[in-house]
């Protein structure tokens, strides 16, 4: 039995890139209240509140997409722009719904324009994780077709 060697590529190589800075992001706070002299102390949460878990889910499983390739002797059918373009489509929609979530619970209230960066650095981390995995859906889809 011979196992199928595809060479990995950019995009793929682009979308697990993506994908663990999305899991790092995942894990760091999103949002953080208090914690400044005369206020309460900190509370902060991170992707695992609210639809924030599909963002996690759609990082493994785009981790998944890259790995199962090579997991069988034979091209599957998964590995595909379109499978890509899907779990991107439901980490942005996760991702943008939980900001709108917060912002609707004025998780977002910061007294320096500087404070959205400390205050909440998982989201950032998530932001580029998300945009990696958009560039390289679009580097599938301009890749040729495997057989």
């Amino acid at each position: 039995m011979t196992m199928h060697r595809r060479p990995v590529g950019r995009a793929r190589l682009l979308a697990a890139l993506g994908a663990l800075v999305t899991l790092a992001g995942t894990v760091l706070p999103w949002w953080t209240v208090g914690g400044d002299p005369g206020e309460i102390p900190a509370i902060s949460g991170n992707a695992f509140e609210s639809t924030g878990i599909l963002v996690f889910v759609a990082a493994l499983a785009t981790i998944a997409l890259v790995t199962l390739p090579y997991a069988t002797d034979r091209p599957t059918q998964p590995d595909r722009w379109q499978a890509y373009a899907a779990v991107a489509i439901v980490g942005w929609a996760a991702f943008a719904y939980r900001i709108f979530d917060l912002a609707m619970s004025r998780a977002f209230s910061f007294a320096e324009p500087l404070e959205a960066f400390s205050r909440s650095p998982g989201l950032w981390i998530t932001t580029i994780g998300l945009i990696v995995l958009a560039r390289a859906t679009y580097d599938a889809y301009r890749e040729p077709r495997f057989r």
